[in-house]
Parts: structure tokens; sequence; C-alpha cells
């Protein structure tokens, strides 16, 4: 499988563009933990209960079950934002990432197992250059509902037409400011906030709605645009979600001080323009959603999973795109399921590691504790 994939120019001086708030953890070097991986994974999957097995649905020993799969298709991205990824990212080998034939099995065998929802992530999914296949293989082997996350920087209308084609039914936008020097900070690209706010404008026009955009406040850099990005939700009518900064950045820099909670966020756009709750979210939802109380289209959401923690309703899986399946965002524990995939498993096989990986899944992330770990893996490399 060939991965010749052609990236954006990256800003040429990528350090002067790091933001000083993001500081280095002593001892941890800009790429050491995606370089050395995790470490601490066990060399075998302990076994779900046979009862649990036996129910053909992928249960965690506190009583949730798992209903979205998140696939990262690739760890490669055209962006380096400085919350995720470092300027010399090391990227997975080639033949270390799933095929789309393994991506489109795994997502069968999911559905087989009560998965309703397919999230493809990245890296930014848009770079694969079998993305067209993979969303048309999914949808001919589920009925799930599939969607994608993308940073909106390479999207064209013949493509989001071809992807709307083969099945893709709505898109994610990240978009963390409409400021063109924030925006090259950021990001430590070339590509600026009209760019993507013209992918915004044609996914809406290809249908792929209800189109969310998602952005990350980080104090001191773009805290104080939460009213110009809400904006967006009242011009396309999309749902613009704010989420808070979490501790999945390769640099490992992470400080709860540089963390915007969402009741902040929340009180300054508010200031504008004023928010009722829409009272639709159901009780996986990670967001907490509110339409504008003067009737303007479009909504806004909170995300909020280190101040206001969702785990105990957590319904989600994640492959990654070296074919690790994580019970969470947040696990420090992964377990491969390359060695299955690529030695004849059946699909029972397959199905059962997948019950046992969730099974292991923990009662919630704990980053409020002070035993708290932050993953090895940045969320590059785990898809968010």
């Amino acid at each position: 499988m060939q991965f010749d994939v052609r990236e954006p120019e990256l800003a040429s001086d990528v350090t002067a563009l790091s933001l000083p708030q993001f500081r280095a953890v002593e001892g941890v070097g800009r790429n050491a933990a995606t370089r050395r991986g995790l470490g601490a994974t066990p060399e075998k999957l302990p076994a779900a209960p046979a009862h649990i097995r036996a129910g053909g649905r992928m249960m965690d020993s506190h009583g949730r079950t798992i209903l979205d799969l998140r696939i990262s298709i690739t760890d490669r991205c055209n962006f380096r934002c400085v919350y995720c990824m470092e300027p010399d990212v090391q990227f997975q080998p080639r033949e270390n990432v799933l095929t789309p034939g393994e991506i489109i099995r795994m997502a069968r065998v999911a559905q087989s197992l009560g998965v309703r929802k397919i999230r493809l992530t990245g890296g930014e999914p848009t770079l694969h250059p079998q993305l067209t296949a993979i969303i048309s293989g999914i949808r001919a082997a589920t009925d799930v509902e599939i969607a994608m996350i993308s940073n909106g920087s390479l999207l064209t209308r013949e493509k989001l037409s071809a992807w709307k084609r083969a099945g893709l039914d709505r898109m994610t936008i990240s978009i963390d400011s409409v400021r063109a020097d924030r925006f090259a900070r950021v990001t430590r690209s070339t590509v600026t906030p009209e760019d993507v706010i013209a992918g915004i404008e044609m996914c809406v026009a290809e249908g792929l709605t209800p189109l969310k955009l998602n952005a990350v406040l980080v104090r001191g850099q773009n805290d104080d645009e939460a009213v110009e990005l809400a904006r967006l939700a009242r011009r396309f009518g999309v749902e613009m979600r704010f989420i808070e900064y979490m501790p999945l950045d390769s640099a490992r820099a992470w400080d709860r001080s540089l963390m915007v909670t969402a009741q902040e966020t929340r009180e300054a756009i508010e200031d504008v323009f004023a928010l009722t709750p829409t009272n639709m979210d159901d009780a996986h939802s990670t967001a907490r959603t509110y339409r504008f109380t003067d009737g303007a289209p479009g909504l806004i959401g909170f995300i909020a999973p280190v101040s206001n923690p969702f785990c105990g309703a957590c319904s989600r899986l994640r492959l990654t795109a070296d074919g690790n399946v994580r019970p969470c965002l947040f696990s420090t524990t992964e377990w491969s399921v390359m060695k299955l995939l690529r030695g004849g498993a059946s699909d029972r096989e397959l199905a059962n590691f997948l019950i046992d990986v969730t099974w292991t899944k923990l009662a919630g992330h704990n980053i409020a504790s002070p035993q708290f770990v932050q993953p090895a893996r940045p969320m590059s490399a785990v898809g968010g």
C-alpha cells in the first residue's frame, strides 16, 4: 500500500512559531514519547468473562456499551498544531499502517458487535490516497453512520462530492482561530483561516451535515476568540464546539493553567450572545449544546473532558492507524490487532479481541488526580 502523501508547505521557521507557553517537560525529548511507544502494554490481553463474550456486545466491567468506533486511518498530517504534534514528528513506517481492507474489516466486525457510528480520524484523514475506497468499503460492509474529522485545508467540491457518493454522512472541521497570524502560530502551516472557512462552505453546500466545527482554546493564545468563533455557527448554521485543551500534546507541555474551561468559554460568549440549553443531548454525547436565544441559526457545544469529565457514559473505542485498540483516549495501555489481522484470524476471533479490550476499559481517565499519567502517545498518533 502506497502512502505517497503530498503535504501543503509547512511554515519554514517552525521554531520561531512555537508558542512560549508550551514548555517542554524536563527529561522528555520533543518527540521521545512518540519514538519510544507505549512500552507498558501487557503481552497477553486478559479475556472477558464468558458471558460477556457470549453476549455479542462490547461491554466493559462498569456496564458501559461501545456504540462508537473511531478509526485513525493515517498518522500523517499537514499541520503541526502546538497542542498536538511537534515539527519533528516521526510517522509510522508504511508497512505498519492498517490497509484499507483491514480498516473495512474492523468496521464490519465492530458493527456486528453493536457499533452504530464510525468516525474516520488521523492525523489528517484527507491525506490518505485511498480515502474514497475506504469510505465506500465501509458503506458496502455496514450501515453505520460514517463521519470524518478534518482540518479542512485540503477540501474541494469534487472530493467532498465523491466522498458523499461513496457513503460519507457528515464532516467535522477543526478551526482554532479566525485570525491569520494566530492560525499560523497554532497550526505551524501556511494554510489560512480563509482556506478552512472555504472548506466549511463547501461541506455545507455538499450536504455533509449536520456539520460540526471544533476549536481548542489555549489561555494567552486564542482564548479571546470565543465570540469570533461562535459567529461561525450563526453564519453557517452549524454547531461550533469548544473542546478543553487536553494533556495529549507530543511536547508533553500541557499545563492545567493553560486550559480554558468550558464554563469560562460559555460566559465569554454569553457576554455577547445569550444561550439556551437545547436539552437534546443524549447520555453518550460528549458535548453539551446550546442554541442562540435570539433565534439565530447554529448551535454552540462545550466539551469539557478536564473540568467536567463524561467518562461515566462513555461509549467510544479507538483504533489507531498502526492497528492498536485503545479503550480510552487517555489510555496508557493498548493492544495490537495487527497479528490477528495478518495472521489469518477469523471474524469471531477479531470480535472476541474487541470484546476483551473493551472489558479492560477503566472507569475514568482521572486527569484531576495527582496520579494521572499522560499517555506516551500524543493525539496525532492516537486519533481524536
